[in-house]
């Protein structure tokens, strides 16, 4: 890494999940391997081939914006600025005393507000197609409004977008925020992603893909990253949020350092409009993009939180990735997250960012749960951490998101 640009540390997080509206809660039951999948109850499945969801529990509007603001917001907005806001708290920000100009917001979603569209375009057919569309109804749809709300919310008036690249969209909004801060074109960037998909449009559309798990027998042994009874990824939802912030700019303010972001690697597959290059080609390249900006050797990373989704085709070519990068690696510990969350699409990278970070702080590695028996070729090549966490030192941790279109996006932290 060019020693010219700035450092990039965490300061601060904050999340709402299928497994915990805070960070406490959020660790607490992702190191204690909490299932957050079950059956759904946002609406009625019974002509639906999966019937299960990781959905957010107890989460209620009032409890952040009064009854005006929730109608304005799509749940993935209201998930967004609730995450913020724990971020923004974490990391002891006292607004008024920094230059707002150069605190910015870069936010992923891959879907948007997806639940405002279906909802509204149904009214709309049910009402013998008289036009009664909400005036919020865009805004509340397009992907872009949560970095905007999130600014308008604090009056950071720093540079402001929005990353959309499928399920890899808030690791590509983390990776955007490194180098904006690495460059001074930002001091702190709030940086991250949601989601809020569960409905029928897109549980029948991914069902209709051929993507989702359809064990509704057992939901909660559904999920099972790189088991050779994986049949497909359950769909979650949620928000992660992190503070990244100019290392300078953290010492100033004596802000407590979760870790540091060292490398960064993005690539494409180039291969398919839904499916993973067969022997993970983007996936190695994304990795070793980031390994080689950060200038550290392979050998020295002790964990990876992989994309690893639960389906037959991508957690294969993300394992083949991975052994053709680091080889046999015994001691390199592997989880799967995404085995307690589901999927939360482009909410996914900043949720497992956390969960990566968070395991450098606490030097916990979390399980991945419900995984009985590992790909045969691969089963003995790494350090699987299966059913229980690990307590192991943690220096450098990986994680890595993949998203349909060919998208790879990875980052690598390292304790500070």
């Amino acid at each position: 890494m060019r020693k010219d640009l700035n450092r990039v540390v965490v300061t601060g997080m904050g999340v709402i999940s299928p497994t915990g509206n805070s960070i406490p809660e959020f660790w607490k039951n992702t190191i204690t391997g909490k299932n957050g999948i079950a059956p759904i109850a946002k609406f009625d499945t019974t002509h639906f081939k999966t019937k299960f969801a990781a959905e957010v529990k107890g989460f209620n509007a009032l409890n952040y914006f009064d009854k005006g603001e929730v109608r304005k917001y799509d749940l993935f907005t209201q998930y967004a600025l609730a995450a913020a806001g724990e971020a923004v708290d974490n990391a002891r920000l006292e607004l008024e005393k920094l230059n707002r100009n150069k605190i910015g917001v870069i936010w992923g979603s891959g879907i948007g507000g997806i639940h405002t569209f279906q909802e509204q375009v149904l009214e709309f057919a049910n009402g013998n197609g008289i036009p009664r569309f909400t005036p919020f109804f865009i805004p509340k749809i397009i992907a872009d409004i949560p970095s905007g709300v999130i600014s308008i919310k604090y009056g950071l008036r720093g540079l402001n977008f929005s990353t959309v690249s499928a399920c890899a969209s808030s690791t590509n909004a983390i990776i955007d925020a490194v180098n904006y801060i690495r460059l001074g074109k930002a001091d702190i960037i709030i940086a991250g992603g949601s989601e809020a998909a569960i409905n029928e449009s897109s549980i029948g559309g991914f069902n209709a893909s051929r993507a989702l798990s359809t064990r509704n027998d057992s939901p909660l042994t559904a999920s099972r990253p790189f088991d050779i009874n994986r049949d497909g990824f359950i769909l979650g939802e949620g928000a992660g949020a992190l503070i990244l912030e100019n290392l300078q700019s953290a010492l100033r303010r004596e802000a407590t350092i979760y870790a540091e972001i060292i490398g960064t690697g993005m690539a494409a597959d180039a291969y398919h409009l839904t499916g993973t290059h067969p022997e993970g080609e983007g996936a190695f390249l994304g990795m070793k993009d980031a390994i080689e900006e950060a200038e550290v050797d392979p050998d020295a990373i002790d964990y990876i939180n992989a994309h690893a989704t639960s389906t037959p085709m991508g957690d294969l070519s993300e394992l083949k990735a991975i052994d053709r990068l680091f080889g046999s690696k015994r001691d390199l510990s592997i989880s799967a997250t995404k085995s307690m969350t589901g999927h939360l699409l482009g909410a996914a990278g900043a949720v497992e960012s956390i969960i990566t970070i968070l395991s450098i702080h606490h030097d916990i590695i979390p399980p991945t749960i419900n995984t009985q028996t590992v790909i045969e070729e691969y089963k003995d090549a790494f350090d699987f951490v299966l059913g229980s966490p690990k307590t192991k030192k943690v220096n450098l941790a990986m994680n890595n998101t993949f998203g349909f279109g060919g998208h790879i996006a990875t980052t690598l932290f390292q304790k500070y």
